[in-house]
């Protein structure tokens, strides 16, 4: 994993097309802008993961919402 430090409104570039900005900082919290190509799928962790468990759930034949219940 890189590990980079940045302050606000400072940014990283992946790939040529894809930019992080850091756009607040607020006591533990770091809000981050994501510009992205809109082909380029763009979530938090825990809502892909909700996606991946609902695509693995359909394919193995049973069917869920975005939580994972049945």
């Amino acid at each position: 994993m890189l590990v980079l430090s940045r302050k606000k409104n400072e940014s990283i570039v992946i790939n040529n097309d894809i930019t992080i900005v850091v756009v607040e900082i607020r006591g533990d919290k770091v809000r981050l802008g994501v510009e992205a190509p809109k082909e380029v799928p763009v979530h938090r962790r825990e809502v892909y993961d909700a996606i991946k468990r609902n695509e693995q759930l359909t394919a193995e034949g049973g069917s869920a919402d975005a939580t994972g219940d049945k």
